[in-house]
């Protein structure tokens, strides 16, 4: 069963692979303090979570481990305001693994919807179908089996085992990590990329213990999510601002601006475009669908119209469109059907 201690973020880096140490020069973590010291922190927060944690699903008793995985894997660079209507109809839809593997992957990225990146989807689908196949219909328990499902990386493999089954693991997502570097380290920002020295941090503040490393987790996530956030830390706020070594130092700047991602007129907007008109079709879209206007055809589609005319209000190159649907065929979120483009069978 999941336990109550666990916490969400938008994981931006989770699964990222680290780099060297000396590839990211702009923060050197120091050293955790004394056990002492340590203990005080791990006590602080971990009260601090006790009442200030958010009701979150994911996060209940009863929630089984599938519940843990499909809210991990969902949570990715996804705001947790959009996930939870998600995660609650596919949990209702497909409350344990084997319910989705019998199910075609197209219907798991249909079910997807607007939470971006679907390419996710269908590894949650590889995932549940592995699980039938290797694991008896059972989320697997231990950080290497999960490692070992499509579409899980050392991120989500710690947190599912740590948050779903109570494991002792060094779990460590875009908020922990800025945690961190201002806690101990007197950074304003972690490093771009996930380091070496950061995950020797992580684990060196590590409680003993599988209970207590849960709980310093969930509560270093949370307190990342809502206190310690990116733009405006409520330092006020923080139980552990007493011994925040960011706020000794004066608060210095972060030493590089983090550049966030582009949307409009991107290739990734006209994906989401014809990926929207995929979903709501219930039979193949033929090509010329997506180059011409359907007045320009002379018909009206059915069932169709509002994404597509979406699609068109974009008014992208043909070479534009042209990527976008080579690109979702060969991530396989699309097939070409002899009637046109469907989502995968």
């Amino acid at each position: 069963m999941a336990l109550i201690y666990y916490a969400e973020s938008i994981k931006a880096q989770a699964d990222a692979p680290t780099v060297p140490d000396a590839a990211r020069p702009e923060v050197a973590p120091e050293s955790v303090p004394e056990a002492a010291a340590l203990a005080a922190l791990h006590n602080a927060l971990a009260t601090w979570f006790a009442v200030n944690a958010r009701d979150l699903p994911w996060r209940a008793a009863e929630c089984t481990p599938w519940g843990v995985l499909v809210s991990e894997i969902m949570l990715q660079q996804t705001p947790v305001v959009r996930v939870l209507p998600v995660w609650e109809e596919w949990l209702r839809r497909w409350p344990e693994p084997s319910a989705l593997a019998r199910e075609p992957a197209g219907e798991a990225v249909r079910a997807w919807g607007r939470l971006g990146y679907p390419r996710r989807a269908l590894r949650l689908h590889a995932a549940a179908v592995a699980i039938g196949a290797d694991h008896g219909g059972e989320v697997p328990g231990t950080y290497p089996e999960l490692l070992q499902l499509p579409g899980v990386g050392s991120y989500t493999a710690a947190a599912v085992a740590a948050f779903a089954f109570g494991r002792r693991e060094t779990v460590v997502d875009t908020n922990i990590r800025r945690v961190h570097a201002r806690l101990f380290s007197g950074a304003a920002l972690p490093s771009p990329a996930l380091t070496a020295a950061e995950m020797r941090l992580a684990a060196n503040a590590l409680p003993d213990g599988a209970g207590p490393s849960v709980r310093w987790n969930a509560s270093v996530m949370e307190l990342g999510a809502l206190v310690c956030t990116a733009r405006s830390p409520k330092c006020g706020q923080c139980p552990v601002s007493g011994s925040c070594a960011w706020l000794a130092a004066g608060e210095p700047p972060p030493t590089y601006t983090p550049k966030g991602q582009s949307w409009h007129g991107t290739d990734r907007q006209v994906r989401g475009a014809v990926m929207a008109v995929l979903r709501v079709a219930e039979s193949p879209v033929a090509r010329e669908l997506f180059q011409r206007a359907p007045a320009d055809l002379g018909f009206e589609p059915a069932g169709i119209g509002i994404p597509l005319a979406a699609l068109h209000r974009l008014d992208s190159a043909p070479e534009q469109l042209e990527r976008a649907l080579s690109g979702l065929l060969s991530d396989g979120l699309a097939e070409l059907h002899p009637a046109g483009f469907r989502l995968p069978a």
